[in-house]
């Protein structure tokens, strides 16, 4: 049985998930989400007749804050934290990590994430590609799926894989979306990493954005599309060094109707940007393209 938390992040529904699997040896959690969305995590875990400090085993695909911002919080209250190796020395020193998103977010910080304080290395675990862990009776394998991150990981249990962003952003029956935050967008990887999900024969995809895709290889041929089409859009921006500034009104403006076309409501559409924030994609596509030149 997989438990899907919603997280309720800034009050919307289905923007992001939290996952808990009972095994022999305790819940382990997939996804912390914000440590702002803290107070919703410790009730849908309460909910499932557990506390947080029951938790001792929490699986990360990245370290990005929508996935892993509370991660030290549930290391405070005892659990071991999974993280691959390039991701590690930030939850150990998040100083770096926490700067790069205040440039970003500026006094929205506290607001949108919360805190995030170092955790030590006795409650980190440093993840090797594709090498399965058994935790009470279930076994999860990490799969190196880089792309969006360079350091993310999707976590397969049997048939089926918890995504992190790799398998882009869904909310309820709207379009797949692929979230592109700088700075380690690589288009070509992340079609390798799509390839790689499509080779796994998997029943289930299970999106931190949001919920449970049965429809596995119809999911990936639509995100693998538009990735390759938002990123040829913003190409010719990038050639006439148009400033991000001036890009990202009319990406926007095109991500919006690309929604409304799917028959999505505003209300909808606001939580597709609160999951996957499109002026984001432009930074992140615009860095993409300045690494090709």
């Amino acid at each position: 049985m997989i438990h899907t938390i919603d997280l309720n992040f800034q009050g919307l529904s289905q923007a992001i998930a939290s996952f808990l699997v009972p095994t022999e040896d305790g819940p382990v959690l997939i996804e912390t989400g914000p440590h702002s969305t803290v107070p919703y995590l410790r009730e849908g875990v309460n909910r499932l007749g557990y506390d947080l400090s029951d938790i001792k085993y929490v699986l990360l695909s990245h370290i990005h804050l929508d996935h892993a911002g509370a991660a030290w919080y549930l290391a405070s209250q005892g659990a071991k934290i999974f993280v691959h190796t390039m991701g590690y020395r930030h939850l150990m020193n998040p100083e770096r990590l926490m700067a790069s998103a205040k440039r970003i977010y500026g006094d929205k910080m506290d607001q949108l994430w919360g805190s995030m304080e170092a955790i030590s290395s006795e409650q980190l675990v440093e993840v090797v590609d594709d090498q399965p862990i058994e935790i009470g009776g279930k076994v999860f394998t990490p799969w190196y799926t880089p792309g969006h991150a360079i350091h993310h990981l999707a976590w397969q249990m049997d048939e089926t894989l918890f995504t992190g962003d790799v398998a882009g952003v869904k909310i309820g029956n709207g379009p797949v979306m692929p979230p592109c935050p700088p700075p380690d967008i690589d288009i070509e990887i992340w079609v390798q990493s799509i390839d790689l999900l499509r080779d796994m024969k998997l029943e289930r995809l299970f999106l931190t954005h949001f919920g449970i895709i049965t429809e596995v290889a119809d999911h990936l041929d639509e995100l693998e599309g538009r990735l390759i089409t938002w990123s040829q859009w913003i190409k010719p921006y990038w050639d006439a060094q148009t400033p991000a500034s001036e890009v990202t009104g009319p990406f926007q403006q095109f991500v919006a109707g690309e929604l409304r076309q799917s028959g999505l409501s505003d209300s909808e559409i606001a939580i597709y940007e609160a999951a996957n924030p499109s002026w984001m994609s432009v930074y992140g596509l615009l860095r993409y393209w300045e690494k090709q030149s």
